[in-house]
């Protein structure tokens, strides 16, 4: 599985952006699909999550209500849409894959990572 994820940018507070993570390898109601963020200096933390089959969406409190997860198989492509961005957004995003696990939330879980995409949101 690769992943190949854009879309990150800079931003003002408040703006909205979409990331995508286009899959290739395996079809993407087969995977479960994550993504993760590194604030500059801080550890990677969960932001969102895709269960295979496109199910189940799961969200980090922080995010929870502004961002959106969602898949389309037809490109074979996962988004984050992020909305009322703040400045605490301000991270390199990951889109994951994990071939073998129905959802996750630990870094882990996810056995395929995409190369990360900047998003800074400027105050």
């Amino acid at each position: 599985v690769q992943l190949q994820a854009s879309g990150g940018g800079l931003v003002q507070v408040g703006a909205s952006l979409t990331l995508s993570c286009s899959v290739s390898g395996r079809t993407l109601g087969r995977v479960g699909m994550g993504w993760f963020r590194r604030p500059l200096g801080k550890a990677r933390e969960f932001v969102a999550a895709l269960s295979m089959g496109g199910s189940t969406t799961y969200y980090s409190d922080s995010v929870k209500g502004r961002f959106t997860v969602s898949g389309d198989t037809a490109k074979n492509t996962v988004y984050l849409q992020m909305n009322n961005l703040r400045p605490e957004d301000t991270a390199v995003y990951y889109c994951a894959a994990a071939t073998d696990r129905f959802l996750g939330t630990e870094g882990y879980e996810y056995n395929e990572w995409g190369q990360g995409t900047l998003v800074t949101v400027s105050s």
